[in-house]
């Protein structure tokens, strides 16, 4: 059963999202995102002025009368919202995580896409797959669609082992036994795998889709399954950024987790030279990325975490437009 809380917070992106859906991006969506083109509809009788190319040949021999064919524009879409639930989404130095505006701009994807008619559907991973819902259209599918966002994903400690020492293990070789167990079982679940994720919509999408990545894409060894799957659909990749990743006040000594496999590091945050390696490594994953998805033609929206999602989403739009136009 659904918590208050989370019911309250799916009202609440219903009522801001659906508002700045349908005063602001409703029309930026729809001019980017076509249907696959025009589809037969009926045949009506020909009147002057119609273009003779539209002639049905077949009927107008059958019936003695001349008919054209009406076309119209096969509108419906598919998107698919692909949103990373991985324990580093949790981070967030401001208002919110890394996590929440990925379930801001999940809820303004879905809710574009059920105004204008389009299905919509969701695949959130981790590690694993966590969860799939088939595209359908509606708001009540939207709704659903919103709601798991927020309520799947948090993260959960490792299976801790049960106490006692059945095997009378000396207690140092106990610990460590403990706590090797423990990160194993945890890594498989904690670290991002973008590359099972696309793997497995290669398997249930038949037909091509508008497929959103929604990530902070802390991971390796993925560029090629996004290539493979950006011939398929039309891929675009979502990188949620917190600013505290990219440069970090000196705090002092502080302890750091990495969200992905469970390490923990003492660092001295006073330091100069370690406040810039932590930028300079930041910055060139984020370069490595641009370049990479450039290459491979993928789309990149660009999302801080501690900013409205709504002026990046429509920026991207009309980039997309523009550029549609040329």
């Amino acid at each position: 059963m659904l918590s208050a809380e989370i019911v309250q917070q799916v009202r609440r992106l219903q009522m801001t999202c659906g508002r700045d859906v349908s005063d602001v991006l409703a029309g930026a969506y729809h001019s980017v995102f076509k249907g696959r083109g025009m589809e037969f509809d009926e045949v009506r009788p020909y009147v002057p002025g119609d273009d003779v190319r539209t002639i049905d040949w077949n009927v107008t021999a059958r019936t003695g009368e001349t008919f054209v064919k009406r076309f119209v524009e096969e509108r419906e879409l598919t998107v698919m919202l692909l949103v990373d639930i991985s324990p580093s989404q949790d981070f967030g130095s401001a208002e919110r995580s890394k996590r929440e505006a990925a379930v801001e701009l999940s809820a303004m994807l879905a809710f574009s896409a059920i105004s204008n008619q389009d299905k919509v559907g969701l695949l959130l991973f981790r590690g694993d797959t966590e969860e799939y819902i088939p595209p359908r259209s509606g708001q009540k599918h939207a709704l659903r669609v919103v709601r798991e966002v927020l309520a799947r994903g948090q993260d959960e400690p490792p299976t801790a082992l049960r106490p006692g020492n059945p095997l009378g293990l000396p207690r140092e070789v106990l610990r460590r036994f403990r706590q090797l167990v423990s990160r194993r079982s945890g890594e498989r679940d904690r670290a991002t795998n973008i590359s099972h994720a696309l793997e497995f919509c290669r398997r249930v999408l038949p037909r091509k889709v508008v497929l959103f990545l929604i990530s902070d894409f802390i991971d390796d060894d993925y560029i090629d399954m996004l290539r493979h799957a950006n011939r398929r659909h039309d891929v675009i990749c979502a990188l949620v950024n917190d600013e505290r990743e990219l440069s970090m006040p000196p705090a002092g000594l502080i302890t750091l987790e990495d969200a992905e496999t469970g390490e923990l590091r003492c660092v001295d945050t006073r330091s100069a030279a370690f406040r810039k390696s932590v930028t300079d490594h930041s910055h060139k994953r984020i370069d490595a990325l641009q370049a990479s998805l450039r290459a491979s033609r993928v789309d990149l929206l660009q999302i801080d975490a501690a900013r409205p999602v709504i002026d990046p989403l429509l920026q991207f739009f009309r980039m997309r437009e523009r550029r549609q136009r040329r």
